[in-house]
């Protein structure tokens, strides 16, 4: 039965408006880093501990945590513009964003006491293992293994377009703890793993700008104790499941290119293309309209809704919106442009095949929204 999907209006209290200057003040200030294109592709440990000094990591999370106790709302006016300013967020975005709450819902109270503070500290940074080598875009399919042992677990295998795993400290890592069968979702768990253990090797991915934030990574009989299983043993697929929420709905599937079409915007002002205009028009309608589906979804979050259909379908429209800013402009490129334009639209394009990759391909993404739909 078709289902529908409701994106109830909401909008951010005006009460946020201090701490959207407080945001942009802080940034104004910074100026040992430059801005990017693609959220994932700045990462600093010296500007996440100055961000963390300001109380901006964690802020939803409770108060004897070391979290801010704050609203999901005061917590996106704060993302949305780091990623506004191309800030270098990488290395506590995922920790942060999922791997925190994923604790909070899941862990154990020796887990958050141990690992919340410290990324409120901005001392403790962590990546996703979920993808691997030969598998594609089915994540039932895994093949990574941990063996029961006494005491833990013994791990083996590979994960792979693990973004930060060279920076970061732990990855909380989705493995197959049991035989497959007909239910391929069942015998899955999580663990964290510490990615400076001696049976770990990380091996960087060049990307097309030279870069190498995505990660192979490999796991060579790594002991991982029983105090380190997030959850319980065979819940795994559960509980990824709710943290992909977590990772789909956010301002950061839609600004990626937002750096590209402010400097265009900036350029325009003192064009009068007829053409060039329009575009600018489309691109700012559209990115309003993905805003607004967005701040529904955060305050649904807020309410302690888990909307995962929504979710996915802002990171379908928000990524597709990401891929077309940059091929759009480029064919439309001011006659006086600036070199802030210039460098934007040269690393955005760069950068942008993996906007369409990260947090679950095009294909994965349609099948979620047709099963909330009740399509399929």
């Amino acid at each position: 039965m078709f289902q529908g999907m409701n994106f109830s209006p909401a909008s951010l209290p005006p009460a946020v408006a201090r701490l959207r200057e407080e945001v942009r003040a802080f940034l104004a200030e910074e100026t040992d880093w430059q801005p990017n294109s693609d959220f994932n592709a700045g990462a600093s440990p010296a500007f996440s501990k100055r961000l963390a000094q300001r109380g901006w990591i964690g802020m939803t999370w409770p108060t004897h945590y070391g979290g801010g106790g704050k609203s999901f709302l005061e917590r996106y006016v704060v993302t949305e513009e780091l990623l506004a300013a191309g800030a270098p967020v990488g290395c506590h975005w995922i920790a942060d964003r999922q791997s925190g709450p994923l604790l909070l819902k899941f862990g154990t109270e020796e887990q958050r006491h141990r690992f919340l503070p410290a990324i409120v500290a901005g001392d403790c940074f962590f990546s996703i293992g979920m993808s691997e080598p030969d598998t594609g875009s089915d994540l039932a399919s895994i093949r990574t293994r941990a063996v029961k042992v006494d005491g833990g677990w013994c791990l083996n295998g590979s994960k792979i377009w693990t973004s930060g795993a060279h920076l970061n400290h732990y990855m909380v890592t989705l493995v197959r703890t049991a035989a497959a069968s007909e239910n391929r979702h069942a015998g899955l768990s999580q663990f964290i793993v510490p990615t400076r253990d001696p049976g770990v090797t990380v091996r960087g991915i060049d990307n097309l700008a030279g870069e190498s934030d995505f990660n192979q990574v490999f796991f060579d009989d790594v002991f991982i104790a029983d105090d380190l299983v997030v959850g319980e043993p065979g819940n795994g697929w559960a509980q990824v499941m709710s943290e992909l929420a977590y990772e789909r709905s956010g301002p950061e599937r839609f600004l990626s290119a937002f750096r590209v079409l402010a400097e265009f915007v900036r350029c325009l002002q003192s064009s009068s293309d007829k053409q060039q205009r329009t575009l600018a028009g489309r691109l700012i309608t559209h990115l309003v309209t993905l805003r607004r589906m967005s701040i529904s979804v955060a305050n649904m979050l807020e309410n302690g809704e888990m909307p995962d259909t929504q979710a996915a379908l802002i990171k379908d429209l928000g990524n597709t919106y990401e891929r077309m800013v940059p091929e759009l402009i480029r064919l439309q490129i001011p006659e006086q442009r600036s070199q802030a334009l210039a460098s934007a639209l040269q690393e955005c394009i760069l950068h942008a095949p993996s906007f369409t990759l990260r947090g679950g391909t095009r294909e994965i993404l349609r099948g979620i929204i047709a099963r909330g739909l009740g399509l399929r």
